[in-house]
């Protein structure tokens, strides 16, 4: 089963067009130049403004030191190093904080103290509407 297409001397051999094809590429390269940038995610945020390099001025001799709630790992609770028993601290959290004018306490745990036992204390505090800041870094004895 023979068949001819007519390649023999002198006459024209068939070929594909490929002009169609690039053409076709070119635009496909295009639009996909356009729309790549309008892919991206973008996430606004706003930055403080640099404040000067001035330390903060001390607080002044007759400020009140802050006040700070803590658990060692035993479990016992101290308010300013004072040990306090625990049905006694949301009583005594709550008058110190009405002669003060900041009404924060400050709380903060050793590393032994479980994750339970700490939020115990937090939520025991709370329970008294006291405001409470976790501290991040140890306190300095």
């Amino acid at each position: 089963m023979a068949f001819d297409l007519g390649g023999g001397k002198g006459s024209i051999r068939p070929a594909m067009n490929v002009t169609p094809l690039v053409d076709v590429v070119l635009v496909l390269l295009i639009i996909f130049m356009v729309v790549t940038p309008l892919m991206t995610k973008q996430m606004w945020m706003t930055v403080p403004a640099k404040g000067d390099d001035q330390e903060a001025p001390p607080p002044p001799p007759d400020a009140k030191p802050p006040v700070v709630l803590t658990v060692d790992k035993s479990g016992v609770l101290r308010i300013n190093r004072e040990e306090v028993p625990r049905d006694q601290v949301v009583a005594r959290l709550q008058r110190m904080l009405n002669a003060r004018p900041d009404k924060i306490v400050f709380f903060d745990a050793s590393d032994d103290v479980p994750y339970g036992a700490a939020m115990d204390v937090l939520d025991l505090a709370r329970g008294g509407d006291i405001t409470v800041g976790v501290l991040p870094d140890k306190l300095a004895d």
